[in-house]
């Protein structure tokens, strides 16, 4: 029954017509996929930056991204 289910309910994006070939806006096609695809921030997101290193040792607890619009909170 899961199987069937799962062959009924797309996922959203195929639902919305957003394949991967799709036309889509350009904050989508440039959008970090990765925590080093993020430019800037090096002592927090470097190799030895503090972000990085809560997420190597599973230790990350509560954060609060601060900052004006289009800075890139949501997408780290």
């Amino acid at each position: 029954m899961a199987e069937r289910r799962k062959q009924l309910s797309p996922n959203l994006f195929a639902a919305a017509g957003l394949e991967q070939d799709a036309p889509r806006p350009l904050p989508e096609k440039l959008r970090p996929r990765t925590l080093g695809d993020v430019v800037g921030q090096d002592h927090i997101l470097g190799p030895d930056g503090a972000l990085t290193r809560m997420l190597e040792t599973r230790t990350l607890g509560s954060l609060i991204f601060w900052g004006p619009p289009g800075t890139g909170k949501t997408t780290v």
